[in-house]
């Protein structure tokens, strides 16, 4: 699996629109625990199914579209963060120890 970085605005309209799941990563660059959670979530994310769309963003970067996805999907931000997106709802939103590529892949099972 491999990672798609978010860094327009128009890409949240993308992920709104599709009607498979999303999974939208925030990651700072400047943290340690962004680091270790990201390094935790892709040693296990085979267990996430293939179809699965994978969006990275670097919110140090992109301050505006990490803004915008707490708007559009209607949740607080945090850092390091994991958003499951369905059929342009947030069905699943974790943070910090709290993220795990194996309760994705259970949410999309059920």
């Amino acid at each position: 699996m491999t990672w798609v970085n978010l860094t327009s605005i128009a890409q949240l309209d993308e992920i709104k629109a599709d009607n498979g799941f999303s999974l939208i990563f925030k990651h700072s660059t400047r943290c340690s625990i962004s680091m270790m959670a990201k390094r935790n979530f892709e040693f296990n994310w085979e267990v996430i199914p293939a179809d699965t769309k994978l969006y990275f963003l670097d919110l140090i970067s992109y301050r505006d579209i990490s803004n915008q996805i707490a708007e559009v999907f209607q949740v607080a931000h945090q850092s390091p963060q994991i958003l499951l997106i369905k059929n342009g709802d947030c069905i699943l939103e974790a943070s910090h120890s709290d993220i795990s590529a194996e309760e994705v892949a259970e949410v999309i099972a059920a």
